[in-house]
């Protein structure tokens, strides 16, 4: 075990311009307080995290990770829905250094190339669902969508529509953070006070019955009402504006959201009637999530084009790809003739590491059958999940394939959810962390989305650690 030092406020440096308040400093660890004052966590509140500080990992093996303690947290998680193959997984290790080895980095500027990048496109037009023309690297799942957003504009001022520029993406979905992709995220906090959306980004219906379906209303018909809701949208709009619509097969960042089973048909012929690209963001749901190779097979998706990341590498390299149809290649060239190049591309595209990650992530995926090995644990995955729905505090629990969400409500009756002030998911959250297992929380929601390597003891694990954590949220609710 290592020994820690702690952090003492009368030796720290006069630079300190935000001290951790006097209260909590004997509880911070010497790297704590070297955390705090240096840096900036996405998707944390700044204020309280200067008392509670971070939770320092040091290593990870298989669905485990270990603090600078020693003590083990069941990854959750995966990472950030990302470390399919889990952790200390040699082959990737290896995979990362013999090319690191051979050609740690080159770019594809300039018409630059190499074998891995080539190999890993050939290969993922071959694996993909749709017909797939050319593939473009990128380093994350953000940049992909942005990347979308500037093909689908561009295409549509190549074949003489430049007024056709709107993009369509759901309430409650998420789909980066860049300037662009966070105005198609469709959650309040990734907008307030960044200024955000821009303009050309609209909004429609999220599909969660459970929270906007109406009294009486089936899955059936609320599907309709949602796919008529994005037909008065582009109506309104005026179809000949309208350019896009982009999802996510099962929604992640914004509750695990499962649409009704019939409600991607019903939205593509509206997109087909108006002429409107459908965009699947497949960041979350590619490469096994839903028991599927793509999400988009698992909902019944047949999108023009796709944005992947995250399990493509099992994130250990940053990597995403754009799946681009040959009608809008054809436009690129086009442009490319009248402009003289092709203005959009970064640093890091086609990366000769993350492509050799990524290849040898696939080869794992297919030679050990991973498919197979996460529709044998969904059932187990399910029958836990499914338990949890008699606690008093879970309204819904709602998932696909080996990603749910279980939503706490203040009232099951009613629906009623908590006063987001007190925050209850975060509790949930902390709880779940003191008894080793690691979750997160969209809002009162607990997301859980685990390695597809992990086995069934291991759970049976998650879902024990998971109950005590209800259990003593539950007792604290009571006593307050």
């Amino acid at each position: 075990m290592r020994v820690l030092a702690y952090f003492n406020p009368a030796s720290a440096s006069a630079t300190m311009r935000f001290p951790v308040s006097t209260a909590h400093t004997a509880m911070l660890s010497n790297l704590q307080a070297r955390d705090v004052e240096t840096l900036i966590h996405p998707y944390t509140n700044l204020a309280t995290f200067r008392e509670t500080g971070p939770l320092i990992l040091e290593r990870g093996k298989g669905v485990h990770l270990y603090d600078v303690e020693g003590k083990p947290y069941l990854e959750g998680m995966a990472g950030l829905w990302c470390t399919s193959l889990g952790y200390g997984n040699e082959e990737l290790v290896e995979a990362a250094r013999e090319q690191m080895m051979k050609l740690p980095f080159t770019h594809m500027f300039g018409g630059k190339s190499h074998d891995p990048g080539i190999e890993l496109a050939e290969k993922l037009k071959e694996m993909a669902p749709m017909p797939v023309s050319k593939v473009f690297f990128g380093a994350s799942g953000s940049d992909a969508n942005d990347t979308q957003i500037k093909l689908v504009w561009y295409y549509n001022n190549a074949i003489g529509r430049p007024e056709k520029k709107k993009i369509i993406a759901r309430l409650k979905g998420y789909h980066g953070v860049t300037v662009a992709t966070a105005s198609l995220t469709g959650l309040p906090n990734n907008h307030i006070d960044f200024d955000l959306p821009i303009r050309n980004v609209l909004h429609t219906s999220c599909p969660h019955h459970y929270r906007f379906g109406k009294d009486g209303e089936t899955e059936e018909d609320f599907a309709t009402r949602c796919a008529d809701e994005l037909e008065e949208l582009i109506l309104r709009e005026g179809p000949e504006t309208v350019a896009a619509f982009i999802a996510e097969p099962v929604s992640g960042a914004g509750g695990v959201i499962v649409p009704p089973a019939t409600y991607y048909a019903k939205i593509q012929k509206v997109l087909a009637k108006y002429d409107v690209l459908f965009i699947a963001d497949e960041v979350i749901c590619g490469f096994g999530r839903l028991g599927t190779m793509f999400g988009s097979e698992a909902m019944g998706m047949t999108p023009d084009t796709m944005s992947l990341a995250k399990a493509i590498t099992s994130a250990y390299f940053p990597l995403s790809a754009v799946l681009v149809p040959g009608k809008i290649y054809e436009a690129m060239l086009d442009e490319s003739r009248k402009i003289g190049t092709f203005g959009h591309g970064f640093t890091y595209s086609g990366h000769p590491v993350g492509a050799a990650v990524a290849m040898k992530t696939l080869e794992i995926y297919e030679r050990d059958d991973i498919l197979g090995r996460i529709n044998r644990l969904i059932p187990l995955f399910r029958k836990r999940l499914d338990a949890l729905r008699d606690r008093p505090l879970v309204g819904e629990v709602r998932g696909k394939g080996l990603v749910a969400g279980i939503e706490l409500v203040e009232d099951k009756a009613s629906k009623r959810a908590f006063d987001g002030k007190r925050g209850i998911g975060a509790k949930a959250v902390a709880l779940a962390q003191q008894e080793g297992l690691i979750v997160r929380n969209l809002g009162d929601t607990i997301a859980v989305c685990p390695p597809f390597i992990i086995t069934e003891a291991e759970i049976d694990e998650l879902f024990d650690k998971l109950e005590r954590a209800f259990t003593r949220l539950e007792a604290e609710i009571r006593a307050a």
